[in-house]
């Protein structure tokens, strides 16, 4: 027997219970309790999570996990679910092992629909290649519901088998960089998984981010108090569980390109990035991934990569993997509320504005891709 119950991140400890998940089914380290604890406890966002247990003769199992936020754009604004559980999460999907499938995705939007909460659902940065997307379309299509598509995009992806490129002009230029940089000094990259290590890398991270072209326009981490807050807490919570390091690359042992990392089963996720500027000419970011893609697949816990950006990144030269993501808002009612024309008008004219705001930056209908080792 399935039951579904939808709580706060911060009412029980399902540590134990997600590790036995993860073993077996499709990840998001995005949905980790941790995670969604520290944005709750930091009330970065307005979480419910929704879990799903099996019950059987050997006691209950955890089968599934979907957290959301509760978002309102302003006071007086329909009140939305927010499939990305916080600001710095870049998968929405839930977290189900397969065999069940089917079975909760259903029950979890009957449980949307019964618990009180709003029924729009924005589905925003969905892995259209998790097993629970074309059951989410079944599911859709039993109810009668036409989602909005508001986006179809690819995502650089790598995994042991395929995406990492061998040859070509970019491993030339790869090779040539490393090697004028190590003319410098004595170059190399540290990924410490210990939890102190992780934080002390997180700081130079940081600082590295603040000192960049985000602290010029006030879109670094440091630059807002309450980000900053969630952040740290974020990283000590996933670095406590040896789910989350920050890679260095160190020139003479200063740190001139930091990269955030995270992990989630046999999956590790390309979070945040930075380098110092001095050094752009180098590409120490490309340099960094490189090198750090190479080290993860040497070794037994990683089979896949997530880069968590666009395919304009400078991951999306480095990589040749993709991964299908998608966009859409829908309203699990029995007919589409105004609260769901109200966010779809909204969402529609965002997307709008982005698309003018490109061609005017890039001179064209596309956005230019990034340098190689320019961060995102």
């Amino acid at each position: 027997m399935i039951s579904v119950t939808i709580d706060s991140p911060s009412d029980s400890d399902i540590g134990p219970q997600w590790d036995d998940l993860v073993s077996r089914a499709p990840s998001n380290v995005f949905m980790n309790p941790a995670a969604l604890q520290a944005a709750n406890e930091t009330k970065f966002a307005d979480l419910r999570r929704l879990l799903a247990w099996e019950q059987g003769a050997d006691g209950r199992k955890l089968v599934g996990v979907w957290a959301l936020q509760l978002r309102k754009v302003a006071p007086f604004w329909p009140a939305v679910l927010e499939a990305l559980p916080h600001n710095y999460a870049f998968v929405s999907s839930p977290v189900i092992e397969p065999l069940y499938v089917d079975e909760l995705i259903p029950a979890f939007f009957a449980a949307f629909e019964n618990s009180g909460l709003p029924n729009v659902l924005s589905l925003q940065s969905l892995d259209a290649e998790c097993p629970s997307y074309p059951a989410m379309m079944r599911a859709f299509a039993a109810r009668g519901i036409e989602p909005l598509m508001l986006s179809e995009t690819v995502r650089p992806y790598v995994t042991r088998e395929f995406g990492v490129k061998r040859s070509g002009s970019t491993r030339k230029k790869l090779r040539q960089d490393w090697n004028r940089l190590s003319a410098l000094g004595t170059v190399d990259v540290l990924n410490d998984r210990t939890l102190a290590g992780a934080q002390q890398a997180f700081e130079a991270f940081l600082a590295l981010e603040k000192a960049s072209w985000k602290g010029a326009r006030g879109t670094a981490l440091l630059s807002d108090p309450a980000d900053a807050a969630f952040v740290r807490q974020l990283l000590q919570a996933l670095a406590a569980r040896q789910d989350a390091s920050v890679a260095l690359l160190r020139v003479n042992g200063e740190a001139i390109a930091a990269q955030v990392l995270m992990y989630c089963g046999k999956t590790a996720y390309t979070w945040k990035t930075a380098f110092d500027a001095a050094y752009a000419k180098y590409s120490p970011g490309a340099l960094l991934i490189d090198r750090i893609t190479e080290e993860l697949f040497a070794g037994p816990d990683i089979l896949a990569i997530n880069s968590c950006a666009a395919e304009s990144s400078f991951m999306g030269q480095l990589w040749a993997g993709r991964r299908a993501m998608v966009d859409m808002l829908l309203d699990i009612g029995p007919r589409k509320s105004l609260g769901y024309r109200m966010e779809a008008g909204r969402q529609l004219g965002y997307q709008r504005l982005r698309s003018f705001r490109d061609r005017l930056r890039h001179g064209s209908g596309s956005a230019a891709p990034k340098k190689l080792g320019q961060a995102a």
